[in-house]
């Protein structure tokens, strides 16, 4: 595996030598000092040049990076269309180094400027650039949420837990891990609020929520990957009702630390959930009983 420096002296090496390259910039974790360095860290490169289709037509000039073991072209693709403009190259080198570079015109500089604050500029060849550059990851901290907020976190769980249900009344299980999933990033979201209300909303958790689990207490991060076991309808039922247990825990502290209240969907749903578990693992019960008597 090639070293940071190794990397960096090829990606500025080809920006300064290809004309077409005007501005080079870095972004990402590299840019960020909280951030500990490791080697599954991207370089997350961006290169704002004066004709796209002087790289877009061919993807032989990749090589001057090092040997492609594979690569995605997110604006090549029907299935995964881009989500961000310009053109991009998602790399893994046979070296197990990873670069995701973006190509976007020359005449987007300061729309992109004024985006992502993770910059930091490498190269600028025309000195279009008139201002510092000061990588920051303010857009990515927590964010206080407003009233409305919490109480759209809190309907949001609750009703999805109502479809988690139908899906283990009917046994299909897929269906219920997948709205299980969708009903856990509302309890993530909950959980880095109530971080956000004990520490102050000055950092960031990070992306899905990955360094979350360092600021709760030892307890409360197992529990809450105790959520992620789903092999069998009886164990999402188990990870339905942690989950429920942990957001209402998590809740009721944040409302307590906003001024706000913990609205009545708790209530009215978890009587529902208890009796839908209860009615169907009887029925189940019966039935087996029926086939196994035949």
């Amino acid at each position: 595996m090639r070293s940071e420096e190794e990397m960096m002296e090829g990606i500025l090496g080809f920006a300064a030598a290809d004309p077409h390259v005007r501005v080079a910039t870095l972004e990402g974790s590299r840019t960020n000092p909280s951030i500990p360095k490791d080697d599954f860290q991207d370089f997350d490169i961006t290169f704002l040049v004066d004709d796209l289709s002087a790289f877009t037509a061919d993807d032989g000039w990749l090589a001057a990076f090092g040997t492609p073991l594979m690569v995605q072209k997110p604006e090549d693709m029907e299935l995964f269309p881009p989500e961000m403009p310009g053109y991009s190259y998602l790399i893994l080198f046979a070296d197990y180094r990873k670069m995701d570079l973006t190509l976007l015109p020359l005449t987007m500089l300061e729309e992109y400027l004024d985006g992502d604050g993770l910059i930091q500029v490498l190269l600028d060849k025309d000195g279009r650039i008139g201002r510092d550059i000061v990588p920051t990851d303010a857009a990515y901290r927590l964010k206080k949420p407003t009233p409305r907020m919490y109480d759209d976190c809190c309907n949001e769980f609750w009703f999805l837990a109502t479809y988690v249900a139908k899906g283990l009344c009917r046994k299909e299980l897929l269906y219920a891990i997948d709205h299980l999933h969708l009903l856990r990033q509302e309890l993530l979201r909950m959980l880095s609020w109530q971080v956000g209300t004990e520490r102050g909303f000055t950092f960031s958790v990070g992306k899905n929520y990955k360094f979350l689990p360092r600021f709760l207490p030892e307890e409360t991060a197992q529990r809450l990957l105790r959520t992620y076991r789903m092999d069998s309808g009886g164990a999402v039922w188990d990870a339905l009702s942690l989950c429920c247990a942990l957001f209402r825990e998590s809740a009721v502290r944040t409302a307590k630390a906003l001024g706000a209240s913990y609205p009545p969907y708790d209530g009215r749903i978890t009587p529902y959930i208890r009796a839908m578990r209860e009615e169907y693992q009887e029925k189940s019960q019966e039935k087996s009983q029926e086939k196994s008597r035949e």
